[in-house]
């Protein structure tokens, strides 16, 4: 069978592109712009914040969605047609980070039509050859969110080099390759999933055959009509069933990939940016003074992060789960975030470390300090010596005697560990 999809017109094809932004206008409500995420709707059913939010957790939900009294996601309705992209809507989501306040997430909706949709995705992947850029034009974000947000340079830290894209795709019943025949998935259907999630065909990545099932080995099953695969810079949705159009399943499977399996998607992306984010703060706690200080504020980033986006578990339902466990594979987010928090353990174990040494070199001081002060004054009062000649000839030799004192081993090691160094000088 032909693996090849660039001529394949699928009976539904969508398209969600994921980009970074900058919000550049103030904080709050976007003008013009009702909160919530787009309100998709199937026959009785729409899919606003209130029904989606049965879906997830309540947690997940908040950062998903926000509260009534603080939203975090707003909605446009589109109608944009140019070439072979129809643009139904953009949704906004403010994903504010504690170093970029002013961060968020712009997803634009679109239906593609004709044998487009591969092309459409190796042209948001800047393959070579490939179309033009079709997020370029009309579509461009600069001219979609003037005066509301801004895309963020490939160059901005935490950006991903691409749009994230999401495909949707149902095959009729000519696309064979796709099709399940006698209950199973021949090979080429695992391709099609792979082609559409890595934005490239064959000859962008020529694969030998026996690599294909390492490439595909994590497609995720959602049903027998229907697979997911979820990448780096990418992922799809592909049918294994002929779609016979209105009224099928897949109209229902189609609205759910557009709204809460993308929100899963979302929230990896979130949790990426924040982790990105802890690892770069990480590795630059030892510049400059006050450790102590910035250990403490990267500790309470730390658990702000793990309180309010770290989630591996979003819903009784299965697929949303396994998607966002999917995206956390791609960028080893679990084991990155198990590196954090020991690496965090180890540099707050150093700052009480050098606590200790400091309070206790502040004790030895205040030792070698009192003791001779003491004794000097304990003399003179058994020897009856009165006057102010006498307190402060014995003051003299009781800081000559300290003084002294200092200059020994124990003076040097007292006075390095109340200055949180060691005895050579060292952190």
């Amino acid at each position: 069978m032909n693996a090849d999809l660039s001529s394949v017109t699928g009976v539904r094809q969508t398209l969600a592109v994921v980009l970074p932004v900058r919000f550049t206008a103030p904080a709050g409500w976007p003008a013009g712009w009702p909160a919530g995420p787009l309100p998709f709707e199937l026959g009785s059913r729409r899919t606003d914040a209130t029904t989606r939010q049965t879906y997830f957790t309540p947690a997940a939900a908040r950062v998903l969605y926000g509260t009534p009294e603080r939203p975090c996601r707003w909605h446009r309705f589109m109608d944009v047609q140019h070439g072979s992209l129809h643009l139904r809507g953009i949704e906004l989501l403010r994903t504010a980070t504690a170093r970029h306040p002013d961060h968020g997430l712009a997803v634009l909706h679109f239906d593609v039509e004709g044998p487009n949709l591969l092309e459409t995705l190796r042209a948001i992947g800047h393959r070579s050859p490939a179309a033009p850029d079709p997020l370029d034009g009309p579509f461009s974000p600069g001219v979609l969110l003037a005066g509301i947000a801004e895309p963020r340079g490939v160059a901005a830290p935490f950006a991903i080099a691409r749009p994230y894209t999401v495909a949707f795709l149902t095959p009729g019943a000519q696309h064979t390759p796709a099709l399940r025949q006698d209950g199973r998935l021949p090979e080429t259907a695992d391709q099609w999933l792979w082609y559409l999630a890595s934005r490239s065909t064959e000859a962008d990545f020529p694969t030998p055959l026996e690599q294909w099932p390492d490439r595909t080995e994590h497609a995720l099953r959602i049903s027998a009509d229907w697979s997911a695969l979820v990448l780096r810079h990418g992922a799809a949705f592909l049918g294994h069933r002929a779609d016979p159009g209105e009224g099928d399943f897949y109209g229902f499977a189609q609205l759910h990939g557009r709204t809460v399996y993308l929100d899963a998607l979302l929230l990896g992306s979130i949790q990426r940016d924040h982790i990105d984010e802890l690892t770069d703060d990480l590795s630059g706690v030892f510049d400059g003074p006050k450790l102590a200080r910035r250990m403490s504020t990267l500790e309470r980033h730390i658990a702000t992060f793990r309180s309010t986006y770290w989630r591996q578990h979003l819903t009784a339902h299965g697929p949303a789960n396994e998607l966002l466990l999917g995206f956390q594979a791609q960028y080893r987010l679990a084991e990155r975030f198990d590196e954090i928090l020991a690496e965090a353990a180890d540099y707050a174990r150093l700052v009480q470390t050098q606590e200790s040494q400091q309070i206790a070199g502040a004790l030895g001081v205040l030792t070698v300090l009192g003791l001779p002060v003491g004794t000097a004054l304990s003399i003179l009062q058994v020897l009856d010596a009165k006057g102010v000649v006498a307190v402060l000839v014995a003051l003299a030799a009781a800081l000559a005697t300290t003084a002294l004192a200092l200059t020994t081993r124990y003076g040097r090691l007292v006075l390095s560990s109340l200055r949180g160094r060691g005895p050579d000088g060292g952190r």
